[in-house]
C-alpha cells in the first residue's frame, strides 16, 4: 500500500533537480508541513521564500521571480490558493503569460472535516476559465512525478492540484506511459467510457475491473490534464463506446464533467452522466467517508454504469 502522497513526490523532485538548477525556488504560505515542503527547506534554504499567510502576495512575488528568471513553484491548500489568490493568478501569471507554477495542496475535500472554508471544489473550473493557465491533477506518485519534470521544461504558468492523502499506485516506478497534455488510457472496452481525474483515476480503475466480471468493457481515461483537454482522446473513447461517465472531485459545474460534456456533444453525441460533488456544502469526514457518501467510488461508478447501459 503506497504511502507517499502526491505531494510529497512533487517535493522529491524539486529537491534533485534544485541541486544542479538554482533557478528553482519553492514559496509557501505558512504551509510548508501540510505541502510536504520542509524536506526542500533543510536541502535548499536559500531557494526557498516563506511568505507567510498572504497568499495573494505569494502569487505576485512568485510572478516577479519569474519575471527575473527565475523557476518559482507556490505551494499554498488550493481552497485559498484558487480563490484568495484568483485576481494575482489571473493578471500576475495568466495575463503576462510568467512562468509560475502553481500548486494547490490538499485540494478537492482533502481537509474534510473543516467544511466548506476548506474545501476546493470549484479550482478546476475557476483557474480553466482564465486564457493562459493550464490545469492538472495527476493521479499518482508516479506520474506527478513525470508531470513535475514536464512543467521544469516549459515557461509557461500552470495550476496543479494534489490532494492531502497518499493514493494508491495506477502506474509503475520508471514504467509510466506519460504524455505531456495527452490522456493515459489506462483499461480499454468497448461499452462504457470513463473519464477521471485526480483521486478519482483508481476508483475508475476499480470500477473497469469490476464491470469487467460482469461482462463489461470499459475504456478509462486518465484525464490529468484537465486544461488543456485532450479532446482527441474524449472523442475516440466515446466514439467506441455506448455512453460516457466522467467523475471528479469538484463541484457539477465548470470541470471536467463539463469539458467532456462539451466535446462528445460537439463531435460523436452519446449519453455522458458527471459524477461529482454535490451543488451544496459538503457533509464533513474524511476523504473516504465523503467519497462514499456521495458515490465517488468504484461501487458508485459500477451502479451508474449498470443504470445507463440497461
Amino acid at each position: 500500500m503506497n504511502k507517499i502522497p502526491n505531494r510529497q513526490a512533487i517535493c522529491d523532485v524539486l529537491i534533485e533537480k534544485a541541486n544542479t538548477d538554482k533557478d528553482i525556488v519553492v514559496l509557501c504560505s505558512d504551509s510548508r508541513g501540510s505541502a510536504s515542503l520542509a524536506p526542500f527547506t533543510k536541502a535548499h534554504p536559500d531557494q526557498f521564500v516563506e511568505v507567510g499567510i498572504a497568499e495573494q502576495n505569494l502569487v505576485s512575488i512568485s510572478a516577479g521571480l519569474a519575471k527575473c528568471g527565475k523557476k518559482p513553484f507556490a505551494a499554498s491548500p488550493a481552497c485559498f490558493l484558487s480563490t484568495r489568490s484568483f485576481e494575482q493568478a489571473k493578471v500576475d501569471v495568466a495575463y503576462s503569460n510568467t512562468n509560475v507554477k502553481l500548486i494547490g495542496i490538499s485540494g478537492g475535500i482533502s481537509y474534510g472535516a473543516l467544511g466548506m472554508s476548506h474545501h476546493s471544489a470549484q479550482d478546476i473550473a475557476a483557474l480553466a476559465s482564465v486564457p493562459n493557465m493550464r490545469v492538472y491533477l495527476p493521479s499518482d506518485r508516479h506520474q506527478t512525478k513525470c508531470l513535475v519534470e514536464a512543467l521544469l521544461q516549459d515557461e509557461k504558468p500552470a495550476y496543479i492540484r494534489v490532494g492531502r492523502n497518499a493514493v494508491e499506485d495506477i502506474y509503475e516506478e520508471g514504467n509510466v506511459p506519460f504524455e505531456m497534455d495527452k490522456a493515459t488510457v489506462v483499461t480499454q472496452g468497448s461499452d462504457l467510457a470513463i473519464v477521471a481525474c485526480g483521486e478519482m483515476v483508481k476508483p475508475a480503475v476499480d470500477a473497469a475491473a469490476m464491470l469487467k466480471e460482469k461482462g463489461i468493457g470499459a475504456t478509462v481515461l486518465d484525464m490529468y490534464c484537465v486544461k488543456p483537454l485532450d479532446k482527441e482522446a474524449v472523442v475516440k473513447a466515446a466514439g467506441n463506446a455506448k455512453a460516457v461517465i466522467t467523475i471528479e472531485e469538484h463541484a457539477p459545474f465548470g470541470g471536467l464533467g463539463s469539458m467532456v460534456s462539451q466535446a462528445v456533444a460537439s463531435e460523436c453525441p452519446k449519453k455522458v452522466i458527471n459524477m461529482t460533488l454535490p451543488d451544496a456544502p459538503v457533509i464533513t469526514g474524511t476523504s473516504k467517508e465523503v467519497f462514499d457518501y456521495y458515490g465517488l467510488n468504484a461501487e458508485g461508478i459500477v451502479k451508474k454504469a449498470l443504470e445507463i447501459l440497461q
